[in-house]
């Protein structure tokens, strides 16, 4: 049974639940999406303040792991309680207690259970129009970025074309000085540092070609667990210089996929020599490769030191990197990267547990 309470008690109860909801709208109307947590607090506040007995109140706002408290804390207690629901998905709960030892589950009025249920419905509105921002700011930052690469694709191709011509030419008449100059030891070794150089220069370009997508495809209907077999085996010299080990888990022995073998080595063989740089001595990095109905999927994991989320949209753009300077041409991620999306399919990363990176790639079968 509710408590008994007077006409002008009763009115003052209404002003004070009325007082609450506007509160909570205007709350709600200033808050920080960034950050809740100050919105949240003071909405338990205000709710406690609505209560008929305010001072023997306990508000607790949990939000997934979270709790936002106000009032007066008891060990046993009799509440009432509300669901916080987002697009239908529970996500906490608005718990109102007073303490057992003076109270029973009757002290309630209905229309606190009422305030309790809106304030509730409030603010898993608020919590949907956070996520409704966060997919639109998600889905503006993916299309951006594909613009981003879109453009610098087109620019490294006529680049990567402007530059095969030279370098030719300089591989080509630095053999034919070589030939003049077979008794000159001197220039001899300097010719030799010009060809070294046009050739490293030259894979730079290849790469730039990669990510471009401007290399001719060589598609074939494969096993494509022989291929990352493969791969794998060619790197344990690397491996071994450092001590770590690789795992590697496949689903099953034959996994066929249209795909060019050797674009899919260097996918591998760049995600790999990149796990091993980042990776402690004697640590560990795992390979899995499985499928389902509709994809092919792998996953490269490493123990590093993870990828910072300051960082973490960048590393596919092209000269990018975290290396020291002569260590990295910051290509390596961008030619995996235009690989992928020249096969279909979508490259992620994540944390790994404790520590590292897991890449994700995945291939539409169709």
């Amino acid at each position: 049974m509710a408590p008994l309470i007077s006409a002008e008690e009763k009115l003052n109860e209404r002003i004070k639940e009325l007082t609450c909801l506007y509160a909570v709208s205007s709350f709600i109307a200033n808050s920080n999406l960034d950050d809740l947590h100050p919105t949240l607090k003071a909405i338990a506040r205000s709710l406690q303040g609505a209560l008929l007995y305010s001072e023997e109140a306990s508000v607790e706002i949990k939000i997934e792991e979270t709790i936002f408290f106000a009032g007066k804390k008891t060990a046993e207690q009799v509440f009432i309680i509300s669901a916080i629901k987002a697009f239908n998905i529970p996500i906490g709960a608005i718990k109102v207690g007073y303490s057992k030892a003076k109270f029973t589950s009757n002290s309630f009025l209905n229309e606190e259970k009422q305030l309790l249920h809106k304030v509730a419905f409030e603010i898993g509105n608020l919590f949907e129009r956070k996520q409704i921002i966060e997919k639109e700011m998600l889905s503006r930052r993916q299309v951006e970025r594909a613009d981003r690469l879109s453009i610098l694709g087109e620019i490294t191709a006529g680049i990567a074309h402007e530059l095969n011509t030279p370098l030719a030419n300089i591989l080509g008449y630095s053999e034919l000085l070589k030939e003049q100059f077979q008794d000159n030891k001197a220039v001899l070794n300097d010719l030799e540092k010009i060809r070294n150089s046009a050739i490293y220069s030259r894979e730079v370009v290849k790469k730039l070609m990669f990510f471009s997508c401007d290399m001719p495809h060589q598609m074939a209907r494969t096993n494509i667990t022989t291929v990352i077999k493969d791969a794998i085996s060619l790197l344990k010299p690397n491996f071994s210089k450092k001590g770590i080990t690789c795992q590697v888990a496949i689903q099953e022995t034959n996994i066929p996929f249209r795909v060019d073998s050797i674009q899919l080595t260097q996918v591998i063989f760049n995600l790999i020599i990149n796990a091993i740089y980042f990776s402690p001595e004697k640590g560990v990095i795992t390979v899995k490769v499985s499928q389902t109905s509709t994809h092919i999927i792998i996953e490269i994991s490493d123990q590093g030191t993870g990828i910072d989320k300051t960082i973490g949209d960048n590393i596919f753009n092209p000269f990018f990197t975290t290396k020291p300077v002569g260590e990295g041409s910051g290509l390596g991620l961008s030619v995996v990267h235009g690989i992928v999306k020249s096969h279909k399919g979508s490259i992620k990363h994540s944390p790994n547990s404790p520590k590292g990176t897991i890449f994700t790639i995945r291939f539409p079968k169709n």
